[in-house]
Order: structure tokens, then sequence, then C-alpha cells
């Protein structure tokens, strides 16, 4: 049924395209709306963004991304620095007020990584990591490129018999005890996919592995999913897989400073000393990346009983769990030191309103080139702040201050995002929002994620923007709407009626601390398609020109988008944000977790004064739905309120277990990394079966709902 609607709804779609005459290019005059909620008066507004969506240039934006990916960057190196001074440049040229914003932070790289493995009769059957290679691609050969490593990563030297734990997520764990397969003193050797890669580590810590090695089955990236690199865009078998293993749902950023920037001045003093403590986000066992070439022969060998049913990936022959058959012997020397970082921030005052900041990030940082991750969204960035240095150089400013924000030591745990949001912390208070932008493009298909009270923001602006291929990006997303990735999804109930689906943000990129620790709205957005080579050597411009983006088109609708995103944001009225939708999904939650409690043997649990809570807040939203529907006079009142009311929904306290994690009702799930967890106090209380808990909880969420009503009642 829900096909069948989707494909009579996306015809009369194209009908209505055809009809009114969209071309194949439209122009930005084409589309430019009549109105947008939060503006007393759209007129001004939608000529200001007409002027803008003329600038960004497919061109420069591609000429920007050569530029970016022509050396291997990883964090704190000199080349990373390099790139750190190119977007200042550009920055200024744009006439926004830049600095380079430095962090000493801890960070790993590695000088040994080796990996043996010996049959049962103690026949050698693979030395590596092997390099990654394949016919023509032209970087591959730089002696730049870091070898493949997790950051993160303990150091050691292990032996131990393999054990193949498919991806590694808690019920393969329970799976292999149920199977009286003990993990104490093995090796687990696990594919990526499902989950993030730091909880696959932290839940084999947890069954005693002394080690983990992590590899790309060809079923999940490789020639699985269809023709791998240089024919086609997935995973060839010597790519790897690179990664940070940090405990990100702890906390992210500098593992020595939770909740403290770490600048170039904090005293040791104020760094905590047990980082791979229980307070810590940092793994005690090794864990080393393979590619599907290194992994094969260990997985060939291993004898034991056969994988159940959904654990077999696409190698040719039959995988088996192990433990007997092989030995693997595993060597991670980690050079741990405090190397320095570097944001980069440009800002415009706003004229009205400078306080009231909306932000614009992307990180800069790659394990070698990041084409795709993250270049593909600093080149982005890049055009849209171009174009509105356009518009500055015209005479214009924004009502609010606008700050473009190019983040340094992301792969290593939202590092350079997260020292700067603890610097800023009180500062944030007024930021109205984070629009974030990582993997800006892989392919044609429009994807966005947000807060409920910015989901109908993103729509909107999504119409307001040409698409390179007919139309709008919100008519060409409604026409191939892009599926969900691990970074998106959660467990939250679908949404009946969406005219395009706009995901849950969990973690895995720069919006987790900006929303999850400080509260500020949020938004992530990117143009996904086929993409294999992820966080390996051949994410490159080579890659990127033949599979994702020839004509770098994608690259300036992403430069539109996130232009327009800020621009909105920056010059409305009232601040659009939409309470009654953020209402109407936490009822919606609330009711999921009751009937999830009752599943769990806990019926008795009391929702009644949360469900009072969640009436309070829809109602207090409807209230202040119709002042911004009618936004006239003085409106600094009302904008403070509504701004206040997403910082109402934090907890000082912090969620059980990792106080870091502020907000109640989005966050990373313990157990999943990326995903997030709606209500996450509530629903790990109920998945943990613990009834105190859950009931304290309830009350936590019950007292956030009741404090965001009455913040937005007293609007005026």
């Amino acid at each position: 049924m829900a096909y069948s609607m989707r494909f009579r709804s996306a015809f009369a779609l194209v009908a209505l395209a055809v009809a009114v005459g969209f071309s194949s290019r439209p122009s930005p005059a084409q589309i430019v709306p009549q109105g947008a909620f939060g503006f007393t008066d759209f007129g001004a507004e939608a000529k200001l963004e007409e002027k803008f969506l003329a600038v960004p240039d497919p061109k420069l934006a591609g000429e920007d991304l050569k530029t970016l990916t022509a050396e291997p960057h990883l964090a704190a190196t000199p080349e990373d620095y390099k790139t750190a001074e190119f977007v200042a440049r550009k920055f200024r040229a744009a006439g926004l007020e830049t600095q380079i914003v430095p962090y000493r932070v801890l960070l790993n790289q590695p000088k040994v990584v080796r990996v043996e493995a010996w049959d049962e009769a103690g026949h050698p059957l693979m030395t590596g990591p092997a390099r990654e290679h394949v016919n023509g691609d032209p970087q591959q050969d730089d002696p730049r490129i870091v070898m493949p490593f997790n950051g993160s990563s303990g150091s050691g030297d292990v032996t131990g018999e393999a054990v193949y734990a498919n991806y590694c997520r808690l019920e393969d764990f329970d799976s292999l005890a149920a199977q009286h397969i003990d993990l104490h003193g093995k090796i687990a050797v696990c594919r990526y996919g499902t989950n993030f890669r730091g909880v696959k580590v932290y839940l084999a810590e947890q069954r005693g592995a002394i080690g983990v090695l992590i590899y790309s089955d060809p079923q999940d990236d490789g020639y699985y999913k269809g023709d791998p690199y240089p024919i086609g865009p997935w995973r060839p078998d010597t790519s790897v897989q690179r990664g940070s293993v940090q405990y990100l749902f702890r906390y992210p950023g500098d593992p020595e400073t939770p909740g403290v920037a770490s600048t170039l001045d904090l005293p040791d003093s104020a760094r905590i000393k047990k980082i791979d403590g229980p307070d810590g986000n940092q793994p005690h066992i090794i864990s080393i990346p393979l590619s599907s070439h290194d992994a094969a022969p260990i997985l060939q060998a291993l004898k034991g009983p056969g994988a159940p049913q959904g654990w077999q990936g696409a190698l040719p022959f039959r995988y088996h769990l192990g433990p007997a058959g092989v030995k693997v012997h595993l060597v991670s020397q980690q050079d741990y030191q405090r190397r320095i970082i570097w944001d980069v921030i440009g800002k415009i005052p706003g004229a009205q309103d400078p306080d009231a900041w909306v932000i614009v990030g992307n990180h800069r940082d790659a394990w070698v080139y990041g084409a795709v991750d993250p270049s593909s969204g600093t080149a982005a960035m890049l055009e849209a702040v171009r174009g509105i240095g356009a518009l500055l150089h015209q005479g214009w400013r924004p009502r609010r201050t606008i700050v473009f924000c190019s983040w340094d030591a992301e792969e290593e745990g939202l590092v350079g995002s997260t020292e700067w949001v603890e610097q800023q912390d009180h500062t944030l208070d007024r930021a109205v929002a984070y629009f974030n932008v990582d993997v800006a493009v892989s392919g044609p298909d429009f994807s966005a994620s947000a807060v409920p009270s910015l989901k109908n923001f993103i729509r909107d602006v999504a119409r307001s923007v040409p698409s390179p291929v007919t139309g709008s990006v919100f008519l060409q997303w409604h026409l191939r709407p892009s599926g969900a990735d691990e970074h998106h999804e959660s467990n939250a109930p679908p949404i009946e009626g969406e005219e395009v689906h706009v995901g849950d943000l969990g973690s895995g990129s720069d919006f987790t601390p900006f929303l999850q620790h400080a509260g500020v709205p949020s938004t992530e957005v990117g143009s996904n398609g086929p993409y294999g080579v992820y966080h390996s050597a051949f994410d490159d411009f080579a890659w990127y020109t033949q599979n994702a983006d020839p004509d770098f088109v994608y690259l300036q609708e992403m430069a539109r988008v996130l232009g327009l995103e800020a621009m909105r944001m920056a010059d409305a009225d009232a601040l659009p944000y939409n309470y009654i939708a953020y209402a109407r999904e936490i009822s919606a939650y609330i009711q999921t977790a009751k009937r999830r409690a009752a599943d769990n043997g806990l019926a008795s649990l009391d929702f009644a004064p949360v469900e009072a809570a969640a009436s309070h807040f829809a109602a207090a939203a409807d209230h202040v739905h119709a002042l911004q529907s009618t936004p006239y006079g003085d409106l600094t009142q009302l904008n403070l309120a509504l701004r206040q009311a997403e910082t109402a929904l934090l907890s000082p306290s912090g969620l059980p277990g990792r106080p870091w994690y502020r907000h109640t009702i989005y966050a990373p799930g313990e157990l999943t990394g990326y995903a997030a967890v709606v209500i996450p106090g509530v629903n790990e209380a109920i998945d943990a079966r613990n009834p105190t808990l859950a009931a304290q909880q309830l009350a936590v969420l019950s007292q956030v709902l009741d404090r965001a009503a009455i913040v937005l009642s007293a609007a005026h």
C-alpha cells in the first residue's frame, strides 16, 4: 500500500512539473516562493535569495574540491593546517571576520600496525594490512597516505584465536554466548555496518575479547552491491575503512577534557587521568580495520559451527564461527600525543540582533583525501560563503549574526566542534540554529535530518532551491527519496502523511555537541548515492568525478541549500520553528515507549504525568504558533521564548551514566552509537527492564516538557 501510494504521488508531481513548465535546469527565479513562515513581508527576502542563488558556481566548487583533495590531510598534520589556511583565505575574501582557532587535544597516530594469521597447523594465512591498490587510481601511491588504523585504538601485542561475530552487535554476542562460544582471550572478527565501530569494540571488550578486527564485507559495500571501483562506485577488495573507535556514546571530543574546552593554555590539572576508565571514552583493547582481501583468508580457515542465518556475507565460501581453525597476532603501536588542531571561524555580525547566532558548519579533516567525506561539504560551504559574500559587498547585512565554521579532527571523535561548543557554551544560549553538512555529495539523492521544529523549515528551503534535474530540490527529493543511513536512523515511530521524510539526529557528525550538549536546534543535509569508498584512500577526486558528481552541479545545489538555510533563519522576523510538529512527535514517542514498557513487563509504570506534560507542551505550541503566524511589532520576547524552549528540554544532570549528553529527546543510542534513540533516558531504562530508573527518567521528561510549555505559554 505505501509503495503504490508513493508511486501515485510521484506521478502526480511529475505531471505537475510538466504542467507548470519546469525546464531541466530551472533558474532560481522560476521557483521563488511567495512567502515563508516567520516573515511579515517576504518580498524583500525573496529578492535577496534570488540574488544569492545566482552566485554558487559548479566550476568554482569543483576547483575548490580539487584543491582540498590534493593531499592527504589527517587532523593535526601540516597538510591539515594548509587546508585551514585555504578556508580562512576564502572566508576573508568574502568579507567574513575570520580566525583560526587552535586547540590542544589528545590524538593517536599509528607507528606500527600489523596483523598475522595462521591456520591450526601453523601455516601462515595472511600478513597485513595490505596496501590499498586498484588499477589506475592517480592518488593511491602518495607516501603520506596513513596506514589503516583506528583512532582511539589501544596499543599492545596480543595473540588469540579468532571468532567471527557478524556485526558485533549485542544480539550477535548473545547468540555466540548461547552457543557456548566464549570471547575471553579471543580476537573478535566483525564486519562493518548496522552500528558504530566504537560500539563494536566496546561490546567485544565487555565480553572479554583482547582485540577486534573490523573488515568491510562485499555484501555491505562491495561487489555484492555492484561494480567496485575503478569500474563502479563500490569498495574494491583492498580498500580499508579507517575510523575512530572512541566511545562516542559516553562523550565526544578530547578524551581528557569532557565538558571543558581543551584550549592551548588549559592546565594539566583540568584533564582527567583515566581516559580508558568508566568515566573516559577510550577502549582498552586493540582494534584494527581490514579490507575484505585481508579478512578472507581468516574467515575461510575458521572452523566450528556454521554461521547462523543472516551472518553469511558475500565472500565466496561458507562462513564459520570458530574459535577453532585460526590464530591471530595483532600488533598496535599508537603514538598518543597532545596535538594542535585548527578550527576556522568566520563571522558576519548581525545588524539588529548580533547576539543571536545562526551557525553553519562542516569538518575539514579527512582520513586520507576525503573527497566526499568531508571535502564535498567544505566545497559546498565555500560556495555558500561566496554567495553570501556577494550580498555583503552589495551592502546587505543579516538581522542575526551568521557564523561559518570549518571544524578539525571530526574524524577522531567530533573533536574540533566539541571543543568550540564547550568553549562557547553560554554564548550558545542565544544561538538560534546549527546547520551541519558532512558527507555533502556522494550522489544525486537529497536527504535531511533535523529536530522536529525545523523539519518543515528544511522542506520549505528545499522548495526554494532549483534541482539540477527538474524543478526544485523538494520535487526531486519526493521523486527519489534517499534511504536513511546509520547517522539518521532512529527508534522513532513512522510519521503518517509526510510529504518527504526528514530523519532524526543521532550522532556521528558535528551537530552532536550543538544539539545534544548545548541544546541548539540543528539540521543536517546531504545528497546521497552509491558510495563504497568511505574512509579509504579511494575517496579521492578521481572517484568523485567518476561516480558522484562529474559536473559538480550537486555541489552547487548543496551550496544553495546551506546558504538559504543561513539567510532565511538569520532574516526571519519570528524564528521559524514549528513546535506543533515537535509536540506531535514527542507524544508519539511517549505512546510508543508506553507500549514497549508493557511488552517488557513494566506495565505498572505510570505514564499519566508525562502524558499530561506532553499535552501542556502541545497546547503551548498551538499558542506560540499563532503568534508566529502574524509576526508584527516587537518580536524580541517571542523569539527569546521560541529559542529557550529547546534549551528547556535539556537535563542539567544529563542522561544516566553519560552526563555529557543533556538532551532528553534525542541522543545516540548506547548500543548504536550513530542512530538516534528518542526520549533516550526513558527508552534505555525500559530496554534494560529497570523500573526504578524508568520511573525516574519519566519524571525528568515530565519536568522538562512542563518547563518548555511554561516558556512557550509565556510568549507574547
